[in-house]
């Protein structure tokens, strides 16, 4: 038996309240919506850019452009074929070629 100075207990229930203290589908599927929208706007879309750059930039080589390709190796294009490049590399005439997707970039002009 209860002592009689405690006051009687009764259940409350909330409305809009549930026993199951879970979200339902939308509080799952919001997490995950929230890291695909996250990773859509700061990684592909800025990848997609800067292959759509890059792809510019070697559709518009032209013979004499300075270029770096992505081992580090400086040269003047010489001639352009479908997919490769032969270019100058030294003073000493010595020319090598590259497949076009190695070009990381137009030369400064500084040197």
């Amino acid at each position: 038996m209860l002592p009689s100075f405690l006051p009687t207990l009764t259940p409350v229930l909330l409305v809009g309240q549930s026993g199951s203290g879970g979200g339902g589908i939308v509080g799952l599927l919001f997490p995950l919506v929230l890291i695909i929208g996250v990773f859509y706007f700061f990684i592909y879309r800025p990848q997609q850019k800067r292959e759509e750059e890059h792809q510019e930039m070697v559709d518009n080589l032209e013979q004499g452009d300075k270029i770096v390709t992505v081992g580090g190796i400086h040269g003047t294009i010489q001639k352009i074929d479908d997919d490769s490049i032969l270019a100058q590399v030294d003073s000493k005439g010595t020319r090598l070629r590259f497949d076009k997707d190695s070009i990381a970039s137009l030369a400064n002009d500084e040197d």
